[in-house]
């Protein structure tokens, strides 16, 4: 009987363990509860007007419609009976397999205040994407027709929590989009005076990167006009308000880039995890006390070469997953012996706005022009087909000469969120900025 894998995920890591078993002796079935790959380094560019949902989107199907030995699936896997060696879907079928591999990825976190995320907007599917731009968008369209000045100053204050690598590029991004590719198409309001409030708990944005890139990072933005407020967590956010510190900001437009979770997979093994919900994984990447069950990507922590959890980006993902891949063809030829995960850095990237990036390569850090340029090479290489890298890059060429964007679509036809007939009720008491 043919070796049945499952793999649960179709992001960069599963997609790239499918991709190394071609030519394997196996039957795949690729499980995923959308029906498309997202390139997710660049979700931020769709919330942000800069490029459209199928630039960075692809149909799961058409992927591997030449491996005829994967089957796609789509539906809910809501857990795992390691006993029977079976998936559990939401409608309650089951999927068997010889060798499992969870890539479930991560949603964000709003360490312990879920009741903040209607506000407070995390950016991790194609949906978020679009309800943020369309948030974003009709803040401008509901100030062009506010009278009052009050409420038009917290329709145009944008507020972006947590400074890692997303919440800088949305800042950044958020600031050229007002102060640039808007300037000249309202009446009655001047965009260029929309604020765009940058919130780190922490001391330094892109904490991760070295400090002179992270300095330099915190000079670009506030060049751009972002107001970037460090060290102080965030305490309270609703419909029309964030709180910090000792200040409270009314704002219409929250946007979460501060934490993740990771999705319920080991809760549904039972099995090991750390404060996020990652699976603490063995070396090989096997579950503990689950030798045929294989986690990677988002999902898992697990220790790189410093000693330190390998992060959570696409190029972690995708060795990880090669790795299985390798382990699992090697099972198949009767080799058992441990095949431990090496993780290697290929480098940090970040885009802080139109002509400004960090690189850091370890020996080799990079900031500016040359490393935006080498930052959109980098991006462009990995896309998926020559019609998407295409496109990409035009989009981006004419947002560099003409500073346009062509996504500034508000879509889904509604706007609750937002209502142009909505009327705001003032802040909650405290400081107002």
């Amino acid at each position: 009987m043919q070796h049945r894998v499952v793999v649960v995920g179709a992001g960069f890591g599963g997609l790239e363990v499918v991709k190394d078993l071609a030519g394997a002796l196996v039957g795949i079935t690729l499980i995923d509860r959308r029906n498309h790959h997202l390139f997710q380094p660049l979700l931020y560019q769709v919330a942000t007007a800069s490029l459209a949902t199928s630039e960075i989107a692809w149909p799961i199907r058409s992927l591997v419609r030449d491996r005829p030995e994967i089957t796609t699936v789509l539906a809910n896997v809501t857990g795992v009976d390691a006993a029977r060696r079976h998936v559990l879907l939401q409608d309650g079928k089951t999927v068997p397999y010889d060798t499992l591999v969870l890539a479930t990825g991560a949603r964000h976190a709003y360490f312990g205040h879920d009741e903040w995320e209607p506000f407070a907007l995390g950016l991790k599917t194609l949906e978020d994407a679009t309800t943020i731009r369309r948030r974003i968008l009709m803040a401008f369209e509901q100030a062009e027709r506010e009278t009052d000045p009050t409420r038009q100053a917290a329709l145009l204050t944008f507020v972006i929590v947590g400074a890692g690598p997303t919440g800088v590029e949305m800042a950044g991004t958020i600031a050229e989009l007002a102060r640039d590719t808007l300037r000249r198409e309202f009446r009655n309001i001047d965009t260029a005076r929309a604020r765009v409030v940058l919130i780190e708990a922490g001391p330094r944005v892109l904490a991760g990167f070295p400090d002179d890139l992270s300095d330099y990072a915190l000079r670009s933005l506030r060049k751009l006009g972002v107001e970037v407020e460090l060290g102080r967590a965030v305490s309270d956010c609703t419909a029309d308000s964030v709180a910090y510190g000792d200040v409270r900001l009314a704002t219409r437009t929250i946007i979460w880039a501060a934490g993740v979770r990771a999705s319920p997979a080991a809760e549904w093994l039972d099995a090991p995890a750390d404060r996020a919900g990652r699976l603490e994984v063995m070396p090989d990447l096997t579950v503990p006390g689950h030798p045929d069950i294989f986690a990677i990507g988002d999902v898992v922590t697990v220790a790189g070469p410093t000693g330190k959890p390998v992060p959570g980006i696409a190029p972690a993902a995708k060795q990880e997953g090669k790795h299985v891949a390798g382990i699992i063809k090697a099972r198949l030829g009767g080799k058992t012996e441990p095949m431990p995960f090496r993780y290697r850095h290929q480098g940090s990237l970040a885009q802080i706005g139109k002509r400004r990036a960090v690189i850091d390569f370890g020996r080799i850090k990079l900031r500016g022009a040359l490393a935006w340029w080498l930052w959109g090479a980098a991006h462009i290489y990995f896309l998926i087909g020559s019609r998407a890298r295409l496109s990409v890059a035009i989009n981006w060429l004419w947002i560099h000469a003409r500073n346009q964007r062509s996504a500034r679509l508000i879509t889904q036809g509604e706007a609750a969120d937002l209502s142009l007939a909505k009327q705001a009720e003032p802040p909650a008491p405290g400081r107002i900025r």
